[in-house]
């Protein structure tokens, strides 16, 4: 009797044991890092998908929460271990053992504006700790571009491309973007050029390289800087040209793992390593607007620019930072502010022979710059740095052009032909319209360069005014 009283006792004992709640700490783990739904919904407007939540602990758990972050709003609907919810409380899971969680993902196929990409957020809570894991959806009919290495190859125009992450143009091959072609970036995406790219829009069917938000009302109905993260030239790219392209509310900041950070910047080119004296970057009619960090950021680069507009930036519009060999013909630079992009201390353009790597050691590159029938203007008393360090060359020219610079200029700057601190009396600046007015000094202030179009197309005569517009 005592014998058998003991093992019951013992029997209960382990039972117990066996059943006590984890009541602090603990974690618990889902099957993968990412629901992936990979339908584009153009055929069908739901599809279900599983993720396992595991309970690693050796004690019974309850979760206060599994949950959207979206909630009600979300595309996405959640059943939790057969409960239906998108907000599901006081879940249980035995020690080391799992629930499913079945996700569903509802988008009308006919929304023309919803996302591209549609996200949302898992959430387990245990003891106060959330545990979360990303659903990605396709919201629309598109080529979808997600951390790929591309090849030789013309994009197509009958749907949008929507880049996810990272595209990269391999070493040795060529990327065709024709106009017409609509191109989307996901949040921190950025296309890597190490061959060529080309892409060539016209005035009527320009090149749009955009966020790919769609739900406009999320942003009030207008673009906001960083958006995604830019184009990157390596340093063996070569042959490069952008015809007629718009690169919008970029400049974000974006990381690679196991290659590092790309700089904030619409554009960034690396030093040109070829040696050819060829162009690395030809920039012929591009607009480059609203950018969270620098316009054109270039480290010792190849750049030729003529007729373009490079506006409200963050940094720099034009940095030429170590050097480089670069023309701008016929381009407005102009940074005024706003209540997005605050332009308080850095200037316009900076062209710099060196770059400091800490507060008293730099790395310096010859500069072979020109600027020859640009605007360079803004808010700000002085638009254009423009300075040397020992151990490279410098020369730069302002060919014909109207700058701020209400503390002058170097005298070691080639300057025939300056407007210095007048009014370039643009139309309005507010909205991104650069042309000049009546009036302006800009027209027929230029001098003859073989740019026979503006930035619209229209004919220049045989006086140009200076800037990418002709009045």
């Amino acid at each position: 009797m005592y014998l058998t009283g003991l093992v019951l006792c013992l029997a209960l004992l382990g039972s117990c044991r066996k059943d006590k709640w984890l009541t602090s700490g603990g974690k618990v783990v889902f099957s993968t890092d990412t629901l992936n739904f990979d339908t584009v919904f153009t055929t069908q407007g739901s599809f279900t998908m599983s993720v396992k939540l595991y309970n690693p602990n050796d004690r019974r758990i309850t979760l206060s929460s599994v949950r959207l972050e979206q909630g009600a709003a979300s595309f996405f609907n959640l059943n939790v271990d057969g409960r239906a919810g998108n907000n599901i409380t006081d879940v249980e899971i035995a020690p080391n053992d799992s629930i499913y969680v079945f996700a569903t993902v509802n988008v009308d196929p006919s929304a023309a504006d919803n996302p591209f990409v549609i996200e949302d957020q898992l959430i387990a809570t245990l003891n106060g700790s959330e545990y979360s894991m990303p659903l990605i959806a396709y919201g629309q009919n598109a080529y979808f571009v997600t951390d790929s290495v591309l090849t030789t190859a013309t994009w197509l125009t009958d749907k949008p491309y929507v880049i996810i992450r990272n595209a990269l143009v391999d070493a040795g091959q060529t990327l065709t973007i024709p106009a017409g072609a609509r191109i989307y970036m996901h949040a921190n995406s950025r296309l890597l050029v190490l061959g060529t790219l080309l892409a060539e829009g016209t005035k009527e069917d320009s090149i749009v390289f955009q966020g790919d938000r769609l739900d406009r009302a999320y942003f009030g109905y207008e673009g906001y800087p960083g958006e995604w993260g830019g184009l990157y030239f390596d340093s063996k790219s070569t042959g490069n040209r952008l015809r007629h392209v718009i690169i919008k509310n970029a400049g974000n900041s974006t990381f690679i793992p196991g290659v590092g950070a790309f700089q904030p910047a619409a554009i960034q080119v690396n030093a040109d390593s070829m040696n050819d004296f060829v162009p690395q970057l030809l920039l012929d009619k591009v607009t480059i607007q609203n950018s969270i960090g620098y316009g054109i950021l270039s480290f010792g680069g190849n750049i030729r620019a003529t007729n373009c507009l490079i506006t409200d930036c963050g940094a720099q519009a034009v940095a030429l930072l170590q050097g480089g060999r670069d023309t701008f013909i016929h381009c407005t630079i102009g940074i005024y502010g706003s209540a997005k992009l605050k332009h308080t201390d850095n200037p316009a353009v900076a062209a710099l022979n060196y770059l400091k790597t800490s507060d008293v050691a730099y790395t310096s590159g010859d500069l072979q710059a020109a600027f020859i029938n640009c605007v360079i203007y803004g808010s700000l008393d002085n638009e254009l740095i423009a300075d040397k360090k020992d151990g490279a060359s410098y020369n730069l020219l302002l060919q014909n052009c109207l700058v701020k610079a209400n503390e002058g200029l170097p005298a070691f700057v080639n300057t025939p032909g300056l407007i210095l601190n007048e009014d370039p009396l643009f139309e309005e600046t507010g909205n991104y319209n650069y042309r000049p007015g009546g009036g302006s000094p800009l027209i027929n202030a230029g001098v003859p360069a073989g740019i026979t179009t503006d930035l619209d197309e229209k004919s220049r005569d045989a006086q140009p005014d200076i800037g990418c517009y002709e009045y």
